[in-house]
């Protein structure tokens, strides 16, 4: 499975199986998942990765 780097609203940041197929709720742009920092179900968005 991919997994994709995500932020939650409180700014932690950890990575989730399959982001844009993931069975979670959408909420505009970013998706309700569980944040294994808060144990809070949060709304995530991909985080913009820089090359080098």
């Amino acid at each position: 499975m991919d997994r994709t780097v995500v932020r939650c609203a409180d700014g932690h940041v950890f990575s989730a199986t399959s982001f844009p197929m993931q069975k979670a709720e959408r909420l505009g742009p970013g998706r309700l998942v569980r944040c294994p920092r808060c144990a809070r179900l949060r709304s995530v968005v991909q985080v913009a990765l820089e090359k080098r």
